[in-house]
């Protein structure tokens, strides 16, 4: 069975172009792109002296399940050269899932829908670009209204 999930990608070190590029070529084979944003430069967000990033939304289909795509994600990451640092510091790749069908999820080591996806105009833009009019299964809001809630305005189409 095919499961649809948007993944939030981010990058703020090296080739920030290249290293969003490479981590939605490498998705495959447990998930094919469907759909994806345009790329936006964006703030930081949370730790703010930092050099600013590179976002997109991508919408999949995959076959793995909620944690087992969390897995594979981490992997992709550390495969593709993230090391760990800070909450909200830099990173070279950062690939977080956003939705899953329209799953709500609370565990440990995995919250669907992604907990703060409402407060971030990074992750917002691109996904309403895409989905517009999903609904956030917990608030009950298309993202289009959600992204009218959010400060947009140092959100830049990259070029």
């Amino acid at each position: 069975m095919e499961h649809i999930a948007y993944l939030a990608l981010g990058s703020n070190m090296g080739n920030r172009l290249t290293n969003l590029k490479a981590a939605a070529a490498n998705l495959t084979p447990q998930m094919a792109v469907k759909n994806r944003s345009s790329i936006y430069e964006t703030p930081p967000w949370g730790f703010t002296e930092q050099a600013e990033f590179l976002n997109q939304v991508l919408m999949v289909y995959t076959y793995l399940k909620p944690q087992a795509l969390l897995d594979h994600l981490k992997r992709l990451e550390t495969a593709l050269g993230r090391v760990p640092s800070f909450p909200n510091g830099p990173r070279l790749i950062d690939i977080d899932i956003l939705f899953y069908d329209d799953l709500v999820l609370d565990t440990p080591s995995l919250v669907i829908p992604h907990p703060r996806l409402h407060e971030r105009p990074f992750v917002l833009v691109p996904l309403a670009e895409i989905a517009p009019d999903h609904v956030h299964p917990v608030l009950g809001k298309p993202v289009h209204a959600l992204l009218d809630e959010v400060d947009r305005s140092d959100i830049k189409l990259f070029k």
